[in-house]
């Protein structure tokens, strides 16, 4: 057994790493999908399943993840090798750390022209520049902050600065203290509209379009929608929750950890729902239009609630917050590795890699504008970011580090880190070598639309593979193992 890596940083306490982990976990997307998917596909039915599918997917590969990063003690390719080499496999496993860190920096080199949008309607919410009188006016305003490069590569440039900063200063002067204010600030600000929403009018609406408990709307879409948002939810896969988990205390339970980070970011979502539809239903709007949600009908009727401009700057002060710890997170595990692994100072490793994100999200945002014609396969540079990241990397990520510690590692290793009792580890053993991966498999026939699926219809059949890959998986010798795991 080799000598375990001795920390370079660590969280000053438990609730820093749930903060952070939370923090990465909630980002743009939660804010408007996850609720509108609640409302979309059965209400209470939904959270239900969708729990279902976090206890099922999620956690168990999110304490695979946190165990590798204490563990390994570094950044996803220095602490999956470590692991790996523990249990005297191959050091080539460390291939699924290097497709986590590509697939974060990726994520991000998109997301921050995303986030872009959150800061730039920020300032449009202060300076009073979201002014139109019908939802086709606010897609021109949209329209025309996407049209200039210059605009849109100075507000996307201004949350790279922003957040090479907070990861510059390291992981308790930066990251940990931004997100101590950060979270509890944007928790604070949905408890303000929510209270607000209560008097809006559609709080009724709102809370039978969240949580009326319909199983009739809860179709085999709707549960693939459950188990696809369960697992690309949590951050999994991507590098930050590993790398987070590198700076985890020893004392700290993982799984304690685990179930209060997803009951946070669950949390959150809800109340995001129960802040953003009242308003949306209040003035007659519709509640299932995506993305234009926030960005188009959201400020229009912002514009005519009292206070409407007070509850609008709170809403984007809130979601520029959530862009933004989101946004550390993925950035984390590249700094990590060249300070740790090519002794490079944090700081010159934060802004050398800002340097690089900048070139490829100022590719991403010219998608936008003058590079909109520049595609390949009907896709565009920013497309092709989005597709390759969440349709591949991913699942394929996330089945890889499950596999891995199921079937390869030694079985100690997990029994150490997770410090569960014989009948929970036996439970979380089954879970992430059988159940965990073929959620993800199922997830990722469905993204890539290899097949159609209908998850009412053919989940006799689904629990027909489990059965044959459970009775595969537990006739291998555990000699047969080891030379599968080479």
């Amino acid at each position: 057994m080799t000598t375990r890596e001795k920390p370079n940083n660590l969280w000053v306490s438990r609730w820093g790493f749930i903060l952070a982990a939370t923090g990465s976990a909630v980002g743009l997307g939660n804010i408007w999908k996850f609720p509108y998917m609640t409302g979309e596909f059965g209400g209470g039915a939904f959270v239900l399943v969708y729990l279902a599918c976090i206890l099922a997917i999620g956690i168990p590969i999110m304490m695979v993840e946190i165990g590798y990063g204490r563990r390994g003690r570094g950044s996803p390719i220095d602490a999956i090798r470590r692991v790996a080499r523990e249990s005297g496999r191959s050091s080539g496993w460390s291939l699924l750390g290097w497709m986590a860190m590509l697939c974060g920096f990726m994520i991000l080199s998109f997301y921050v022209v995303v986030a872009g949008w959150s800061v730039s309607y920020l300032w449009k919410a202060i300076s009073g520049g979201l002014n139109a009188d019908s939802v086709d006016g606010m897609a021109a305003i949209f329209g025309a902050n996407n049209a200039n490069p210059l605009n849109l590569g100075f507000w996307s440039t201004l949350v790279t600065v922003t957040t090479m900063l907070i990861v510059g200063k390291g992981v308790q002067d930066g990251i940990e203290r931004n997100v101590r204010w950060m979270m509890p600030g944007m928790v604070i600000m949905l408890a303000i509209m929510i209270v607000y929403a209560m008097f809006s009018g559609g709080f009724g609406q709102a809370l039978d379009f969240l949580f009326g408990f319909e199983l009739g709307k809860l179709s085999g879409e709707g549960l693939l929608a459950a188990m696809g948002h369960a697992f690309f939810t949590l951050s999994l896969a991507s590098g930050a929750i590993l790398t987070y988990g590198s700076y985890l205390p020893d004392g700290s339970s993982i799984a304690r950890t685990t179930f209060t980070v997803a009951v946070c970011d669950t949390l959150v979502a809800l109340m995001a729902g129960l802040a953003i539809f009242p308003v949306i239903f209040a003035n007659g709007m519709d509640p299932a239009s995506g993305p234009g949600l926030i960005f188009m009908s959201l400020p229009l009727a912002f514009q005519q609630m009292p206070f409407g401009t007070l509850l609008e700057i709170i809403f984007f002060v809130m979601l520029t917050m959530a862009a933004l710890t989101s946004a550390i997170s993925m950035i984390e595990a590249t700094v990590a590795w060249l300070n740790e692994s090519k002794g490079i100072s944090r700081v010159k490793a934060s802004w050398g890699t800002g340097i690089v994100l900048w070139i490829v999200s100022t590719l991403a945002m010219l998608s936008f504008n003058v590079g909109a014609d520049w595609t390949l396969a009907g896709k565009t540079f920013f497309d092709w970011l989005d597709y390759l990241t969440s349709r591949w990397m991913m699942p394929l990520g996330g089945l890889g580090m499950a596999l891995l510690a199921g079937f390869v590692l030694r079985n100690e290793i997990f029994k150490a880190e997770l410090g569960l009792s014989k009948a929970q580890h036996a439970l979380w053993l089954f879970m992430i070598r059988y159940v965990s991966p073929l959620g993800i498999v199922v997830i990722f026939i469905d993204a890539l639309g290899i097949m159609t699926l209908d998850m009412g219809a053919q989940w006799p059949w689904l629990l027909a593979a489990l059965a044959v890959f459970v009775a595969i998986g537990e006739m291998l010798s555990p000699r047969l193992r080891r030379q599968l795991a080479g």
